[in-house]
């Protein structure tokens, strides 16, 4: 389980909202999307290695018990967010990237730049980035503020 906390990766709520509009510049870009030779990085043994959760804000819901809570995901290239589930719904935006959303109990979902995409209350969800880019996820939850934000699998 993740804490709400354990979230913020950086030292404000300005710095991180900054990085929704930032583009990565050129070179990084292209040594994301090819290595010498044209060959992919070798595969590595944790999927989940570099996914960053920043916690944007979080706020009371006009619902007594619940709270509206706003992170951005960043998944670099070959990697996974993990299966995981939230104590209610998900709405996001893909700010950048293509995600193979995958559920345990439905098709999988293929998502790209500029899609919208919603996540029932306690659906157990994996974003894996199947893109040439590190993806950017923005990310509201309505959730049960008892409970942790995310319960992983």
């Amino acid at each position: 389980m993740i804490d709400r906390r354990a979230l913020l990766r950086t030292s404000g709520v300005a710095a991180a909202a900054g990085a929704l509009g930032a583009a990565l510049p050129a070179s990084a870009e292209a040594a994301e999307s090819s290595r010498p030779g044209g060959t992919p990085a070798p595969a590595d043994t944790d999927p989940t290695e570099g996914v960053t959760r920043t916690l944007l804000q979080e706020h009371p819901s006009p619902a007594q018990g619940w709270e509206a809570v706003q992170t951005l995901v960043q998944i670099p290239r070959h990697k996974e967010s993990g299966r995981h589930s939230h104590p209610g719904v998900e709405v996001g935006y893909i700010v950048r990237g293509d995600v193979l959303m995958e559920f345990d109990d439905r098709p999988p979902l293929r998502l790209r730049t500029g899609d919208p995409f919603f996540i029932p209350d306690g659906v157990i969800h994996n974003a894996r980035n199947v893109g040439r880019v590190t993806t950017m996820m923005l990310s509201t939850y309505v959730v049960d503020e008892t409970q942790p934000l995310v319960t992983t699998y």
